[in-house]
């Protein structure tokens, strides 16, 4: 089993000096984790040697150097080095600034441990110099000096106190996470060291995000590196022959990383730390271990965000001589935390991502393989303190197909919070601050309509676009999410904010109820009940979870000033009402089907199994999965029609829609009260305006197409005519109209919409007089002048009139060959330009000779048609010599 380095017993002294310990410090601070530590007088000549120097101690004096002529620094070191812990205590003693050390760190977990850590190695109390402040908890005092803060609470202090008056040192640490809260304190930190503190310090430490683009970003600031310490570590990957594809479904997950954890226990030595993508698999590899039987010294500890400062202390935890520990954490461990005596880590290759989608609008939960960088990181503390083991469950051959580095979680976040943080600045327009990475602009811009909606922002118009407003200003200085603040301030205004800030609190944290079958209860009210005692069928309460839920609501019970901070029974029903005001974009309307509803923002969403709440007309969501085409509902509470129309009165529009209904044929006309995309009532118009109606019909005549119009056979002709003018007579005056399909669809308004009037619907089409239409197209010196450009008819020898076909390409005159003879020339039209093509047919009218040069066919085709025609025809006349004889309609000429 592996062992951390002794730990030295020194007395208690009020007046240590902090120099002479530092290089113990340092070191301390990578190896152990230190309930107390007492000084006095203190002697570290044994500890201040080349085999106890850590490297991140050789880089202090670059550090304080650079700080000392620059106003912005990085960092780079990597795991084992010691920043955390020890950057904070040099640049103390160093008294580079005379202001406070303010350091961030991304997770809650860890800016409480090293917080700890620091303080137990100055033999004090957390809260004294060191202290540190979290959201829900907060140990600093008037002697603190180093802060250790959760990175939103930098911003907290920013919006109330812009020049950080208090402040020398701001520590961006761990800041290869790239978190949206990281990247928006520093950018707000350049923002007022620009502008109103040149003399804030600025150190971001990183172990493996790209120093040189940081450094640019900070004004070409100077990179100090050091070296880490780490041993070496051995690393496993799965076998092609074992691996099992599945892995990567949920529900296999926790059954492969038990079955590597008991194989890891065998064969290694030391404590395990197992990295798995959430809480529901560490509890189902947690039940899987159990089940397992280990034997007695080896304990199973999770570690997640959501349990206790104590469970996540006995963690962290050394393990007590003669026992293992095997700690199943999410990402929380990736980083920040030394969890002593670990030498084996088993690492998934998982994590859960939010992502942010801008099309929808909704956060998803996606379980995503890591990135390289992550990998190494949880590789790296199986060799904190000696020789250790990591097992990858992914192929070697995968592991360069991970993505370099963890996407920063500005670019896949919902960016509500940072929007309304920037207009809280004063910031209209995110370019305006320096960024790492930019937020993307279509999510910013669709950050800014939700706050404008929330009334954070002010309206369009009033001289004031974009601007925060008092109402939003109060949003920002409310610990939660915009929405939930909305929701607040209003709550409070209806006299009902214990109920508002139990929701809020219910929200925030994990969801307390589990289910014990595999439906899961959606009601939100079911929630309220349950942090008021009441036991709800079919769900176990979270104790632990209540807990939480009941210390954040008190806190922005606080903040809200009111009291008291349990609501009563009868605001129950009010539960939806409220919730509706943080999620407006998300009020969703029954469909014709028993689960299945449509959001205010256009979206489909459903219950998928049956629920108390597939009863209701109107339910607000406050969480859903926009992974399916209709999302699925995973927590709502209903809403009455009545709460709707009262609250919403100001943006619920009065609408009246004039469409072409295509399923009916008919344009239909109604009045409609909508909220967003939900059709409220709705009621027939009897007096449309006519304008809109025609537009509908003539709509609905393109999706039809021309066929749909009662062309008449003298109507089809007409129009073959006109396009034959306008191809062939390109130099009338005035020109003639093009008449064919596209371009009659594109100009309905032009020649068609003055004679629908009183038309609506499909059958009354049948009133138009489609030739009387067309001849509206052309003034009269036109209509005269067609028949010169396209006759309609062409008289033969035989004395008849033939119709020309000038629907194809070539103008056709289909006619029998003996109504022809005697015909020397080919005719022409288009005034002579425009050869007609014969079409000549037998007696039965069948197609016999196509011809555009009939001299020639006289003289070299005639006579073999002739045989054939007259062994089919014999009755008929057929002459040696056809430009002799008599044209005939009959079957021989008169007389013969």
């Amino acid at each position: 089993m592996c062992r951390s380095a002794p730990t030295p017993t020194l007395p208690r002294s009020r007046g240590r000096e902090l120099a002479r310990l530092l290089t113990s410090a340092i070191h301390l601070a990578t190896h152990n984790a230190l309930p107390s530590l007492n000084y006095s007088s203190p002697s570290t000549t044994a500890l201040n040697t080349s085999a106890n120097r850590l490297p991140i101690f050789d880089a202090i004096p670059s550090l304080c150097n650079a700080l000392q002529e620059h106003p912005a620094v990085v960092l780079q070191a990597p795991p084992g080095a010691g920043k955390s812990t020890g950057v904070p205590l040099a640049l103390l003693e160093a008294n580079l600034s005379p202001g406070k050390i303010l350091m961030l760190e991304p997770r809650r977990i860890a800016a409480r441990s090293v917080a700890v850590r620091m303080a137990s190695m100055l033999g004090e109390a957390v809260g004294q110099t060191v202290g540190y402040r979290t959201r829900l908890d907060t140990k600093v005092s008037k002697h603190t000096r180093i802060e250790v803060v959760t990175e939103g609470i930098l911003t907290r202090m920013l919006q109330s106190d812009a020049a950080l008056e208090e402040i020398g040192i701001v520590i961006f640490d761990e800041f290869h996470e790239r978190s949206l809260q990281g990247d928006l304190g520093l950018a707000l930190c350049l923002d007022v060291q620009s502008t109103l503190r040149d003399d804030l310090k600025l150190l971001v430490m990183s172990a493996t995000l790209d120093g040189a683009a940081v450094a640019h970003l900070l004004g070409d600031a100077p990179i100090v590196t050091s070296a880490g310490l780490a041993f070496l570590v051995t690393t496993h990957y799965r076998s092609a022959a074992s691996i099992n594809r599945k892995l990567w479904q949920d529900q296999d997950i926790a059954r492969e990383v038990a079955s590597t954890v008991l194989r890891a226990l065998e064969s290694d030595d030391g404590d395990m730390l197992v990295f798995l993508p959430g809480q529901g698999e560490i509890r189902r590899t947690q039940s899987l271990l159990i089940e397992s039987q280990l034997p007695k010294h080896v304990a199973i500890l999770p570690l997640f965000g959501e349990l206790s400062p104590a469970e996540q202390d006995r963690a962290i935890q050394p393990s007590v001589a003669g026992t293992r520990k095997i700690v199943l954490a999410t990402n929380i461990a990736e980083t920040s935390l030394t969890i002593d005596g670990v030498c084996i880590v088993v690492d998934s290759g998982l994590e859960r991502r939010a992502r942010f989608d801008p099309v929808t609008g909704m956060n998803s939960l996606e379980l995503l393989r890591i990135s390289r960088a992550s990998a190494d990181q949880r590789r790296g503390r199986a060799g904190r303190t000696q020789a250790g083991v990591c097992y990858r469950l992914w192929l070697e051959s995968e592991h360069d197909s991970l993505a370099p580095q963890t996407p920063a979680e500005i670019l896949e976040s919902d960016l509500l919070p940072l929007t309304l943080e920037l207009a809280a600045w004063g910031v209209h327009e995110a370019t305006a601050l320096r960024w790492l990475d930019a937020p993307p602009s279509s999510s910013f811009a669709q950050a800014r309509e939700l706050l404008h909606l929330l009334g954070a922002l002010s309206k369009e118009g009033l001289g004031k676009e974009g601007k925060i407003t008092t109402h939003g200003r109060a949003m920002a200085q409310l610990a939660t999410h915009p929405r939930l603040a909305h929701m607040l301030l209003t709550a409070r205004e209806l006299n009902l904010g214990a109920l508002g800030v139990e929701i809020a609190a219910l929200l925030g944290e994990r969801d307390l109820l589990r289910s014990r079958s595999r439906e899961r209860d959606v009601d939100l009210r079911s929630r309220v009940e349950a942090l008021h005692g009441a036991s709800i069928t079919g769900q176990d309460v979270d104790q632990g979870g209540k807990q939480r839920v009941l210390r954040s609501a008190e806190q922005l019970a606080r903040q809200l000033k009111v009291s008291p901070v349990r609501s009563e029974t009868a605001q129950l029903y009010e539960t939806g009402r409220l919730l509706a005001f943080a999620y407006p974009d998300r009020i969703a309307q029954k469909r014709s089907d028993t689960e299945r509803y449509l959001l205010s923002n256009g979206r489909g969403a459903s219950l998928h199994s049956p629920q108390t709440l597939s009863r209701a007309e109107y339910l607000v969501v406050a969480q859903l999965d926009a992974a399916d085409r209709d999302a699925r509902i995973q927590l709502a509470a209903p809403i009455e029609f009545d709460e709707l129309n009262a609250d919403f009165a100001e943006v619920i529009e009065q609408r009246e829609r004039i469409e072409w209904n295509s399923r009916e044929a008919i344009v239909t006309a109604i009045q409609e009260r909508r909220l967003g995309e939900l059709v409220l009532q709705s009621r027939r118009l009897e007096k449309p305006d006519a304008a809109r109606v025609l537009e509908a019909m003539l709509q609905g005549i393109r999706e039809l197409g021309l066929s749909t119009l009662p062309w008449s056979d003298a109507a089809k002709q007409l129009r073959t005519r006109m396009q034959f003018a306008h191809t062939h007579d390109k130099h009338a005056s005035p020109a003639w109209p093009n008449v064919d399909e596209a371009h009659l669809l594109e100009n309905l308004h032009e020649w068609l919409a003055p004679w629908m009037e009183g038309i609506s619907r499909r059958t009354q089409l049948t009133q138009l007089n489609m030739h009387e239409v067309l001849l509206g197209l052309l003034d009269w010196n036109q209509q005269q002048r067609l028949s010169d450009i396209a006759p309609t008819h062409l008289r033969v020898p035989s004395g008849s009139n033939i119709p020309i076909d000038y629907s194809g390409p070539t103008p056709t005159l289909s006619v029998r060959l003996q109504e022809v003879f005697g015909m020397t020339t080919t005719p022409r039209v288009g005034g002579g330009s425009v050869q007609v093509l014969m079409e000549l047919l037998s007696p039965a009218r069948k197609p016999v000779q196509v011809t555009q040069d009939l001299a020639s066919f006289w003289a070299r085709g005639y006579h073999d048609v002739k045989k054939d025609l007259k062994g089919r025809y014999p009755k008929h006349y057929w002459p040696d010599d056809p430009l002799q004889a008599e044209a005939t309609a009959r079957a021989k000429p008169r007389g013969t």
